[in-house]
């Protein structure tokens, strides 16, 4: 029998009972930094392995790494959900604090690790990774010895990440403080309300276009006041990672990017090169929506607005059976999970001020379980954030049976699982769908996650590249920033867009995380590969589960190239790849122009 209630707040206590004070986070803790001051007495006395008989300290290395790991995650996604929850949380901040003290010093053996690994001769380093105690760590001791520093010295390198706690990462977290931090005062119906940022964006799906734009108005006024005091904010951020990337021998600035996402440049090259292509198909959807609208054009305001009735309110335990549902006709594994995370409070989704803006879903490997972040308004959109979401949340299911150190995924495969998911709600609703009108509404809100991918995220990754090359020459000014941002928006969406919010800099959450530089074509390329695993999965029906949660489990031991050859035997190299996916979005927007032109 289905449940008709859910709450609304997420269950932190089943993770470390009393929020910011808890005693159990307290005991989490300190047994994390007694596990850090452990590897730092074994990193002292660790050298270069000079034969496979020395092999016992190097796998316990590794698997006192991988614990510290899970133990850090662990700590950090707690302590993001409680600042989420109420940014004002004073003790929250100062647990963020200590716990960065401690992966700093993490981070510091880590260093020492991989440069004691490198110097490994190798023969040797073959020989060590044939062994059957770390042959299945080979891909990552590998990636470690690679990525070792090689033009500094153990000082210099723990210079920076002492630098980086309260410079780098905290310009970071001052973000986040100050976007939360921020109320607007929203006229909706001819009511004046409070609001956070975080509410305000949502408005952006209103079915009424006065309060769209209101909202809109607001936001960008809001940004132009504060453009200063962000454009410190990003200019510290990339100018520390561009001091630092010098210091390293890194030349270009997508480098680091390609490298933790496990991808080559001429994967990603390839992908824009498809895509700048294909460009026409959804500027002719964005032009024929405008019309629907009224408009000769498309203004920004619009975008996400509902072009028919069916954007009807749905309620939150609606939601929740319609997800549970359709995961269902995916596999058992599938449904019991979505139930599990509606079932045991894994989903903050109250409608409220004074929380994060930022949605977002956050792992707690110890305890093999996820919390996922958003405010819920009973807009579709909600339902496909939720969704999205918990498409991270089954990725992090899916990983429980790895071990720690492949346990960590590159965000492109992280941005799949989440794809895929809400391609299980587009296919349903599209299936469910009788009139013309319910139809359009559905194409039109798969159409938007198209254009968001291609046009979107394309503007963000040339916005950041030029950014990057003017930031080398010293501070870019909050005016030179909006300039960027406009003409980045213009390019990337071939004039199709009126009315840009050129401080989209400002309110995209993704150029302030300090951990993942450019986290932009991630969302492209995991778009596009779950566009060919819903493919194959359609095809192979509820058998393929067990094909998708072993591809999911492989996310975190090969790079993107190797893991779509073995699993879905494509070269993601070539132009053909991505045109297959792509090709698909286009007959998505033929139909659009079809449906709403009879």
């Amino acid at each position: 029998m289905e449940k008709t209630s859910y709450s609304k707040k997420w269950n932190l206590d089943k993770v470390f009972m009393g929020g910011s004070t808890s005693i159990q986070f307290l005991n989490h803790f300190n047994r994390l930094e007694a596990q850090v001051h452990e590897l730092e007495g074994n990193v002292k006395t660790f050298i270069t392995p000079l034969s496979t008989n020395e092999i016992i300290r190097l796998v316990h290395l590794v698997e006192n790494i991988g614990n510290i790991r899970l133990y850090l995650t662990q700590a950090n996604s707690f302590i993001t959900c409680l600042l989420a929850e109420n940014p004002k949380d004073q003790d929250a901040a100062v647990l963020r604090g200590k716990v960065a003290q401690i992966e700093s010093r993490f981070e510091k053996e880590l260093s020492k690790v991989k440069k004691i690994l490198r110097n490994t001769k190798e023969d040797v380093w073959e020989s060590i990774l044939e062994t059957e105690e770390l042959h299945e760590y080979r891909f990552i001791l590998n990636e470690w010895r690679e990525n070792a520093a090689k033009n500094l010295s153990e000082e210099e390198l723990n210079l920076i990440s002492d630098l980086m706690i309260d410079g780098y990462h905290a310009w970071g977290h001052f973000y986040k403080d100050l976007v939360s931090s921020i109320n607007l005062n929203i006229q909706i119906n001819g009511k004046e309300e409070t609001l956070s940022v975080g509410q305000a964006i949502n408005l952006r799906s209103h079915h009424n276009e006065e309060v769209r734009k209101e909202a809109h108005y607001v936001l960008e006024s809001t940004w132009k006041e504060k453009e200063e005091l962000f454009s410190k904010i990003i200019n510290h951020i990339v100018g520390f990672r561009i001091q630092v990337n010098n210091k390293l021998g890194i030349k270009s600035e997508i480098e680091e990017p390609l490298k933790k996402n496990r991808m080559k440049e001429e994967t990603l090259n390839t992908m824009w090169t498809v895509i700048s292509k294909y460009k026409q198909p959804f500027s002719n959807y964005l032009n024929k929506k405008a019309e629907m609208i009224g408009e000769s054009s498309m203004k920004a305001y619009n975008f996400w607005a509902p072009i028919t009735k069916s954007n009807q309110e749905i309620k939150f335990e609606e939601a929740a059976t319609l997800i549970t549902e359709h995961f269902r006709q995916f596999g058992t594994e599938l449904e019991a999970f979505v139930k599990e995370a509606f079932d045991e409070g894994w989903i903050e989704a109250e409608n409220r001020p004074n929380k994060s803006a930022i949605p977002f879903c956050a792992s707690f490997p110890l305890t093999g379980e996820s919390r996922v972040f958003m405010t819920f308004r009973g807009a579709f959109l909600n339902v496909l954030t939720l969704v999205h979401e918990l498409g991270h949340a089954f990725h992090n299911y899916a990983m429980k049976s790895v071990n720690g150190l492949n346990k960590r995924y590159p965000l492109s495969i992280a941005e799949t699982a989440s794809t895929f998911s809400e391609m299980i709600i587009f296919d349903a609703a599209m299936k469910k769908a009788k009139s013309k009108e319910e139809k359009l509404f559905i194409l039109d809100e798969k159409l938007k996650r198209s254009v968001m991918n291609f046009m979107n995220m394309h503007s963000r990754f040339i916005f950041e590249q030029r950014f990057y090359k003017e930031r080398n020459e010293g501070i870019v000014s909050a005016n030179r920033l909006n300039q960027l941002m406009e003409e980045s928006i213009n390019e990337a969406y071939a004039g199709s867009l009126e009315q840009p919010s050129i401080h989209s800099w400002v309110w995209t959450p993704h150029y302030y995380i300090t951990q993942s530089p450019f986290y932009n074509f991630p969302y492209t390329f995991g778009y596009l590969f779950a566009l060919g695993i819903y493919a194959k999965a359609k095809e192979k029906g509820i058998d393929f589960e067990k094909d998708y949660l072993n591809l999911l489990r492989d996310s975190g031991s090969m790079t993107v190239e190797d893991l779509v050859m073995k699993h879905l035997g494509e070269d993601i190299t070539s132009e053909e790849f991505w045109e297959k996916g792509i090709k698909l979005c286009v007959e998505d927007a033929e139909e659009f122009i079809k449906l709403s032109s009879s």
